[in-house]
C-alpha cells in the first residue's frame, strides 16, 4: 500500500503491518493516511478479520511522531487530533473484527490505536502506556474516553496522569488485553486467532461488534433495543438458516 504500510489478505484475513521500525513504527501524517487507506482497501476486498501488527522487535507502535508535532500551533494540532480520530475510529467502525498484535512498546497514540481494536494479544515483553503527560500534553486519539471504558476510571485516570507504564502481565489483569503470549509465537497465535474469527459468520459478527459498540455510546434502554432490532434482522439470512438447521442435524454449518 506504501512504503510505511502494508496489506496481505489470505482466506480473508487481512493483516496490516506498520513498518517504521527506525522510528519505533510512530505515527506520521503520512503513516496515517496509509493506515486509513488500508483499512478502506482490506474493507473492499471483504477482509472477515483483521490483524493489526507491526515490523521490528522493538515497538508495536512506540505513539505520535513528536518530532511532528513539536512545532505545530492549536490549529495544526487540532487536525492531528482529527486525523488521528479518522483512523482510530476507522479501526473501530470495521465491519469485521480487529486484532491488536502487541509486541514491544504500545505508547501514547499507538496505544490508542490499540484500544480501537476488537481484541489485544500481547507478547510477554510488551509494555503499554498513555504516556503523553512526559511531554506536557493528554492522549488525543481518544485514550481518555476509550481507555475507561476498557479499565476503569481508576486505572485509566493513574495510567493518564502519571504516564504509568504497564507490563504485558499488568495489562492483562486490568483487562486491557485479553491474551498474553511469549515473544516469538505472538504471531502465529494470533494468525490463528484471526482465522478462528475469519470462519465465524460474517453477517453476525458485523451485528455483534455493531451491538457492542452501541452500548459504549447510549443508554441501556436504546441499547437492548438496538440488540433486539439487529438480532431479529439476522432471521433469514443464509448463515441464520443454515446455523440452525446444521445445529438440529448435529453437523458443521457451511457459513458464507
Amino acid at each position: 500500500m506504501s512504503d510505511t504500510v502494508a496489506l496481505a489478505v489470505d482466506d480473508g484475513v487481512a493483516t496490516i503491518t506498520i513498518s517504521r521500525p527506525d522510528s519505533l513504527n510512530a505515527l506520521n501524517v503520512a503513516t496515517l493516511h496509509a493506515l486509513r487507506d488500508t483499512l478502506d482497501t482490506a474493507e473492499s476486498e471483504g477482509a472477515r478479520a483483521v490483524v493489526l501488527t507491526s515490523a521490528g522487535d522493538d515497538a508495536f507502535i512506540a505513539g505520535a511522531d513528536i518530532s511532528y508535532m513539536v512545532e505545530m500551533d492549536t490549529a495544526e494540532a487540532q487536525a492531528y487530533a482529527e486525523l488521528g480520530h479518522s483512523v482510530a475510529d476507522a479501526i473501530e467502525s470495521f465491519p469485521a473484527p480487529v486484532v491488536a498484535a502487541i509486541d514491544g512498546y504500545a505508547f501514547g497514540g499507538g496505544m490508542e490505536l490499540a484500544l480501537a481494536c476488537d481484541l489485544r494479544v500481547a507478547s510477554e515483553d510488551a509494555i503499554l502506556g498513555q504516556t503523553e503527560i512526559d511531554i506536557g500534553i493528554i492522549p488525543g486519539w481518544g485514550g481518555t474516553q476509550r481507555l475507561p471504558r476498557i479499565v476503569g476510571d481508576e486505572t485509566a485516570r493513574r495510567m493518564i496522569y502519571f504516564g504509568d507504564r504497564l507490563s504485558a502481565a499488568d495489562a492483562s489483569e486490568h483487562g486491557l488485553v485479553g491474551e498474553v503470549v511469549p515473544a516469538a509465537e505472538i504471531d502465529d497465535h494470533v494468525a490463528s486467532l484471526a482465522r478462528d474469527l475469519a470462519a465465524q459468520p460474517a453477517a453476525a459478527m458485523r451485528a455483534a461488534k455493531d451491538a457492542i459498540n452501541t452500548s459504549h455510546e447510549t443508554t441501556l434502554s436504546a441499547g437492548l433495543e438496538f440488540e433486539a432490532r439487529t438480532w431479529a434482522g439476522l432471521f433469514g439470512s443464509h448463515d441464520q438458516q443454515e446455523g440452525m438447521q446444521a445445529f438440529l442435524e448435529d453437523r458443521d454449518p457451511d457459513f458464507e
